[in-house]
């Protein structure tokens, strides 16, 4: 603890442990001082988002609240040539996370008309960001894996949830609005939704993204919902807290990510790799904060 502490004087990012609650999750967390104000931090993530501290994030369209289907085709996000071939022949699996009617759905397109792919994924994604709206984590349709298999983001992202003390805790209020969406926000909560267009595992992967920021004049909190991802991995909940601390912030990141690679055949092994690769991009966030803030 000590060296934790020295270490966080230093400017080093410091790990700390992250209790898993699924068979699927993956979970890890960091820490950083950095000299810049609390404010200064949470005004740097609330303009300009993940997008300027995470590579893998291609691009980014923040999704107004009166979207309609014709408007969100406009967004900015585009299927690789490999993925739009493939969903022509998709089938229930691994490969695409996508729920039974919706592996219907591309299943009624014709080959002849491969363009038409692109439009019909796109509705895909506009439907799922219109029943997590209306429902919350009850409107999120399960992934059809095939032979009776589903993998459920909303239970996974429920799990999230309940597993967050501190939130529990230190914000009964925001926790409840997050549990129980769609609901009463705080009054000085500030929520966004985006369609995210991530690189991951070499394939384009379409991310809708639920953000919450709390801000204070003590610090701010910003809690992340990735509520439908493309392929890879089902779901994740990252949580960024600014506390004033010496002359700057102490941010503490926490990273909950949910996939059914990890589970299974050698899952002990799965998950300390997987928990490794998570934890160093998590550092590397954090050290472009530190560095964009200079």
């Amino acid at each position: 603890m000590q060296q934790d502490l020295v270490n966080l004087e230093q400017g080093k990012v410091v790990s700390f442990q992250v209790t898993e609650n699924d068979k699927k999750e993956l979970a890890a967390g960091v820490a950083i001082y950095i000299s810049s104000a609390p404010v200064k931090v949470v005004e740097f993530l609330r303009n300009k988002g993940m997008i300027a501290v995470d590579t893998e994030i291609i691009s980014q369209s923040l999704i107004p609240p009166q979207t309609t289907l014709s408007s969100f085709k406009e967004l900015n996000f585009k299927l690789g040539d490999k993925d739009e071939a493939d969903l022509l022949t998709a089938k229930p699996g691994d490969t695409f996370n996508l729920s039974a009617q919706e592996f219907k759905t591309l299943q009624t397109i014709k080959s002849e008309h491969a363009d038409s792919i692109a439009e019909v994924y796109k509705k895909i994604l506009f439907e799922r960001w219109q029943g997590y709206r209306k429902e919350g984590l009850k409107g999120i349709a399960t992934y059809d894996r095939g032979a009776g298999r589903v993998s459920d983001s909303g239970k996974e992202l429920r799990t999230a949830i309940l597993s967050n003390k501190v939130l529990f805790n230190h914000f009964p209020e925001l926790y409840q609005a997050w549990l129980n969406y769609p609901g009463v926000m705080p009054a000085n909560a500030e929520e966004r939704f985006f369609l995210i267009n991530r690189q991951v595992e070499n394939r384009s992967t379409a991310v809708l993204l639920h953000r919450i920021i709390l801000a204070e004049k003590a610090g701010g909190i910003i809690l992340s919902r990735q509520f439908y991802v493309g392929h890879s991995y089902n779901s994740n909940q990252f949580i960024i807290g600014c506390l004033p601390y010496r002359n700057g912030s102490l941010i503490f990141y926490t990273n909950r990510t949910f996939t059914d690679q990890v589970a299974g055949f050698g899952s002990g092994l799965k998950h300390s790799i997987g928990r490794e690769q998570m934890r160093r991009r998590m550092e590397k966030h954090l050290i472009n904060i530190k560095n964009a803030l200079k």
